[in-house]
């Protein structure tokens, strides 16, 4: 055998993955007039490039054995560049470590490909030893940012799983090249996860809507979302958070609530798409929410309808964390397109589509919630009674 030769079961494999990567999407039967599921997910573990897992020498890898394994993609940014669709997507290989990497495509529901590599972060932050769930923001500053999740071994503890998470800050203008910036400090608040960047100067200050945290897993005395300001991004400190979605006793909130998507500007207010989680007695379960903040006082929360967006729903619910979808990347378009791309159970990502003015008619028109049993019984026999007054009008 040659010192260098190409296992022949790459090129099966290599046929295999083509014919993924080149299926055409199509929209499921699911309907509640807000938005669209679609049948496959546009990124899986099965998407990243053979050469990035195996070594493809038959002469190293006579069997062609998976040397450094994927075991899942999911939690992706996203953003539309130049006519193109972009998600920078948590890749977590099977150690356990997640890394960035890009997939780029013509289409925003269908044919991602990863680039030739991942994400080389610059290597500023010794302690840290995780990365995970960027957001990105095309700022009016001119840079693109991209904000996530920097985990560290909390070295004040004796427990193995005890963990430090703060915001994660880089820059760019094409995704190729990233600086790396300070992670964002806080004063009030010891952790920091789900953190997003406004993309508009608020008082000419860099604005923020941040998740305050007691705890790695915990919130403790944190609130809700948070919003801060900073005037120097390239020394984020932000002094004083203010609560705006707020978590409430038994609602989708209640555990805990965090930014999702990077908010989209509309006429209305800033739309947001963020996720709560509640407890139940199978663990944790996270789920899809919306929410409008007023455009001049970004921090006032001027509609927040009763319930979730998106839910997990059949196999959408199994996974490495069963029950759980979560978003940290939606694109808005020019012509109001919406496209919201959401992992189920921290294992795949997949794409609901919409539009502005469906959110926006969402938020502002469904009612909110009124907190208690027998108010939503209320709430919900009002409409019926106006349902059977228009059907008795009409002759039904």
């Amino acid at each position: 055998m040659s010192k260098f030769e190409l296992h022949p079961e790459y090129i099966r494999r290599k046929a295999e993955q083509e014919a993924l990567l080149s299926r055409i999407n199509e929209k499921t039967d699911f309907y509640n007039g807000i938005y669209d599921r679609w049948k496959y997910p546009v990124l899986t573990r099965d998407h990243i490039p053979l050469e990035w897992r195996y070594d493809l020498n038959a002469a190293t890898n006579p069997h062609f054995m998976e040397r450094l394994g994927v075991n899942a993609v999911f939690n992706a940014g996203a953003i539309e560049l130049n006519g193109k669709y972009y998600l920078v997507a948590r890749v977590e290989g099977n150690d356990r470590k997640s890394f960035f990497a890009v997939a780029e495509s013509d289409s925003p529901v269908d044919g991602f490909r990863f680039w030739d590599k991942p994400v080389e972060l610059p290597d500023t932050c010794p302690e840290e030893t995780n990365v995970y769930d960027m957001r990105l923001t095309r700022h009016e500053d001119g840079w693109i940012y991209g904000v996530f999740c920097s985990e560290s071994k909390d070295t004040t503890s004796k427990d193995l799983s005890a963990a430090v998470a703060a915001a994660g800050i880089v820059r760019t203008k094409d995704l190729k090249t990233w600086e790396r910036l300070p992670n964002l400090v806080t004063k009030r608040s010891p952790q920091q996860r789900n953190v997003d960047l406004l993309p508009e100067f608020v008082d000419g200050k860099y604005a923020f809507f941040t998740r305050p945290m007691d705890d790695f897993i915990d919130t403790g005395s944190g609130g809700g979302i948070g919003f801060g300001l900073c005037d120097d991004i390239t020394h984020p400190v932000i002094d004083e958070e203010i609560i705006t979605s707020a978590r409430r006793y038994h609602t989708i909130t209640e555990a805990k609530n965090g930014e999702g998507a990077t908010p989209i500007k509309t006429e209305k207010g800033w739309l947001h798409i963020a996720h709560g989680v509640r407890n139940t007695a199978a663990g944790l379960r996270y789920v899809v929410y919306v929410f409008v903040t007023d455009l001049k006082e970004p921090w006032k929360v001027i509609a927040e309808p009763s319930g979730f967006l998106i839910a997990p729903r059949d196999w959408e619910r199994v996974g490495d964390v069963s029950n759980v979808v979560f978003t940290n990347g939606a694109i808005a378009t020019e012509r109001g397109d919406v496209y919201i791309y959401y992992a189920a159970s921290d294992t795949r990502l997949h794409v609901a589509t919409t539009t502005v003015d469906k959110l926006l008619d969402f938020a502002f028109n469904t009612p909110a919630d009124p907190l208690r049993s027998r108010d939503c019984v209320a709430q919900r026999c009002a409409l019926i009674d106006r349902n059977l007054e228009l059907l008795r009008q009409v002759g039904k």
